[in-house]
């Protein structure tokens, strides 16, 4: 939404909003200009407003929302926009249940640092430039393509990629094969010039359609692109790339996480489908600082390592902590973890146990709720009776920031997508606090 309303703002329209909660983010948008409220309240409402958007995840009841609807504005869901920017322009959309925002905010950075150009449109916040959007004179945009609410399915992309179709967002499509069907319909909608990049080795991946079908990998060479020779290189990688009839030699990626290489792959084949010369490739990667809350290092020295990642679902969670011990192997990993959503605990309990027990101690947060109600018989416990590993702890947040002041650290993750990222810097603090 932040990204949309930066769009409009930046092409001189007045952009006013309303927000649940202050945050940085909201504070930094009324530096910029924009008028942000944070009490929902028919008073609030804006009656000159020509173009009215809002978020699936904004509660029905809302009283602003409504008020628009009963007095004939013109109100359209955040993907509608996002449609008409995809028809109008050379649009590049990133969708899957895993890796969407670090693969979008990869190939934008990629463009943006060659001098290609683009329009971004992202679902975390680049650490290159602390924005989750910027524009460009060039008609391209990048997009994050988000599966909630089944909104990527209004996307018209030139160029598509697809990283992962798990099991996610039940509450919204209620089985797995649903949800694959629509993965399977985002193929669709791509122009009939256009390219699908898809990941290697997808259950469906022979029901994916498009004109003109590629496909991704880490290491598999049954890829149309995809990495060799890595080797690890203070906490990133160096690595080649091999695609059809190219090859990049030595690309030198400065964050942590194996699956970021197989992410740095699909963005480097779609950097190479836009005809960017390969230095100048080389070069941004080089450069790419990461996405905020993904593998982002907060302390990294002799000491201690203490890495905050937005990992909510069992395979990311799993893919973080293997990523983490293979690249600090010496230190104890100690994982903080907050669930985000009841229907999401209840669905996947046995898989978050299952991935917290690769760490050697683990501290659980109570579940972050965001839109919804309690479940009846759903808690932190649902998870914590299920784990093998007897070295784990329900704790509080000051709890949590506590462990931090006195505890020994030599590997600590903290991992969710609530509002365990509120913690991260108070105990950045105390660990740096004991010297």
């Amino acid at each position: 939404m932040s990204a949309l309303a930066r769009f409009f703002n930046e092409r001189g329209a007045t952009v006013k909003g309303y927000d649940k909660t202050e945050t940085e983010l909201t504070i930094q948008l009324a530096k910029e200009g924009m008028d942000i409220h944070y009490n929902d309240e028919i008073t609030k409402v804006y009656s000159d407003a020509e173009l009215v958007v809002y978020t699936p995840a904004i509660p029905q009841d809302n009283k602003e929302l409504n008020w628009y609807r009963e007095n004939g504005y013109a109100v359209y869901k955040r993907s509608d926009v996002l449609q008409w920017i995809t028809e109008s322009m050379f649009s590049i959309t990133v969708a899957g249940t895993h890796g969407k925002t670090t693969i979008s905010t990869m190939i934008a950075h990629l463009l943006k640092d060659t001098g290609y150009g683009c329009n971004a449109f992202l679902g975390g916040i680049s650490s290159n430039y602390s924005k989750n959007y910027w524009g460009s004179k060039t008609n391209t945009a990048v997009i994050e393509a988000d599966e909630y609410d089944r909104s990527f399915l209004k996307l018209k992309p030139d160029v598509a990629v697809l990283t992962a179709m798990d099991a996610d967002h039940l509450d919204i499509y209620g089985t797995l094969e649903d949800m694959e069907e629509a993965f399977i319909q985002y193929t669709k909608n791509i122009k009939p010039e256009g390219t699908l990049w898809a990941k290697h080795g997808l259950k469906k991946g022979s029901a994916l359609v498009a004109n003109n079908k590629r496909t991704y990998s880490l290491q598999n060479d049954g890829a149309d692109a995809y990495a060799s020779n890595i080797t690890l290189n203070d906490g990133g990688y160096i690595f080649d790339v091999i695609g059809n009839g190219w090859m990049l030699h030595q690309v030198y990626l400065n964050i942590g996480g194996m699956h970021n290489i197989e992410n740095c792959v699909v963005a480097i084949a779609v950097a190479k489908q836009l005809e960017i010369e390969d230095n100048l490739i080389k070069n941004a990667v080089a450069n790419f600082k990461g996405v905020k809350r993904r593998f982002e290092y907060i302390i990294k020295n002799e000491q201690t390592v203490f890495i905050d990642d937005y990992a909510h679902h069992p395979e990311e969670l799993a893919a973080l902590i293997k990523s983490a011990k293979t690249l600090f192997p010496k230190r104890r990993c100690v994982v903080a973890f907050q669930p985000h959503l009841f229907s999401r605990t209840r669905d996947f309990a046995d898989g978050f146990a299952h991935s917290l027990d690769m760490a050697d101690e683990v501290l659980l947060l109570d579940i972050y709720p965001a839109r919804e109600k309690p479940m009846e018989g759903i808690s932190i416990n649902t998870i914590s009776e299920k784990m093998g590993n007897p070295n784990h702890t329900v704790l509080s947040k000051e709890g949590l920031v506590q462990y931090a002041a006195t505890a020994p650290i030599e590997l600590l993750i903290t991992a969710g997508a609530g509002d365990i990222d509120k913690l991260v810097k108070p105990m950045k603090d105390a660990i740096l606090a004991k010297g």
